[in-house]
């Protein structure tokens, strides 16, 4: 099958479209025929291999799984032993590790069937980001009707589903972005949209209950300076926090929450099927809509990452395969559920 791939890590130079063989699902697992698979921060980290303290599990000095990609929409082609919830023929979406190729394969239990509203391009660009904004919003900052909200980086992949769901639990929402995204941060249900290059979100005109910090890097001052006495800041990652780590500041708020009375905590996403259900209720109720920028074919997919690298997307950006050129051979092919 074809499959975008790195021999090595950096930036998008590295990505390259190469021949390899259709992967066989383990007894958890499913194989999917992938038709659309999004472009999310964490390939990003993937293909740099940053911060380094994730490099004893993804590879000390090259990727361990040379394909790039995590999004995945497709169709079900076979199923391991163990799996229970899917069969051959069932059009899922989800986490599949290698998902920018013909073929991947992904863990049941990070899987859900499609929305049956959306297109494969549209369900590709769900499963990370929005889960992400999810658990940021729901679990950790514990957000309520009638709160003020504030996404910083509301353009983006995270923060454009976190600017939906925050409105979709009842609050009151400012998204920051450039000037030049902010009527899609708009079109998002914003109630408020600050320009990062000309407004100051902690200029004490608002504050906040709940402030999402995704990629920003504000210092902690100001981040607290726009902070209700009581209210909470939820790190989503930083793409300002060093190599190391990539949490140095994240850190150093968690800690301060020990001595203050506003809570500064760190979002540790987990990709988990559970969520893509209740994201499924919502996206075929219409009441959130998937931010898909633009599509790319898989030797397109250098061009994708280097639009995401410069920070020029507004919302997502989705490779789609193609043709499939060989299909998967017919004793690959389970037509029965396991």
């Amino acid at each position: 099958m074809k499959a975008v791939t790195q021999a090595r890590y950096g930036t998008s130079e590295v990505l390259r479209v190469s021949d390899v063989p259709i992967p066989e699902p383990a007894d958890n697992e499913v194989l999917i025929k992938v038709h659309a698979a999004g472009l999310d921060r964490g390939t990003e980290h993937l293909m740099t291999g940053k911060p380094y303290a994730m490099r004893p599990v993804t590879g000390l000095r090259r990727p361990r799984n040379p394909i790039s990609g995590r999004d995945v929409a497709g169709t079900v082609v076979k199923v391991g032993s163990a799996v229970t919830r899917f069969a051959a023929g069932d059009q899922v979406y989800g986490v599949a590790p290698g998902s920018f190729a013909e073929y991947a394969v992904g863990p049941e239990d990070k899987l859900a069937h499609k929305p049956a509203t959306l297109t494969f391009e549209q369900a590709a660009v769900v499963p990370i980001s929005a889960g992400t904004a999810l658990q940021a919003l729901r679990d950790v900052g514990k957000v309520q009707p009638g709160q003020q909200v504030l996404v910083i980086g509301a353009s983006g992949g995270v923060g454009s589903y976190a600017v939906q769901l925050a409105k979709v639990f009842g609050a009151q929402v400012t998204g920051v972005a450039s000037a030049a995204k902010a009527e899609f941060v708009r079109s998002l249900g914003a109630d408020h949209v600050l320009d990062y290059e000309r407004d100051d979100f902690a200029d004490g005109s608002r504050r906040y209950d709940l402030i999402l910090d995704i990629g920003g890097g504000a210092p902690l001052t100001r981040l607290r300076r726009a902070l209700e006495p009581r209210g909470t800041v939820v790190f989503v990652g930083s793409e300002n926090s060093g190599n190391i780590t990539g949490m140095g500041r994240q850190l150093r708020g968690a800690a301060l929450s020990l001595f203050i009375r506003q809570r500064l905590a760190i979002l540790m996403a987990r990709e988990r099927a559970s969520d893509l259900e209740q994201l499924t209720t919502l996206l075929e109720a219409g009441r959130l809509v998937p931010t898909l920028a633009k599509t790319y074919s898989l030797d397109q997919a250098g061009s994708a990452m280097k639009m995401l690298e410069t920070g020029k997307v507004a919302g997502k950006v989705v490779i789609i395969p193609g043709q499939l050129e060989p299909d998967v051979p017919t004793s690959q092919v389970d037509t029965t559920q396991q």
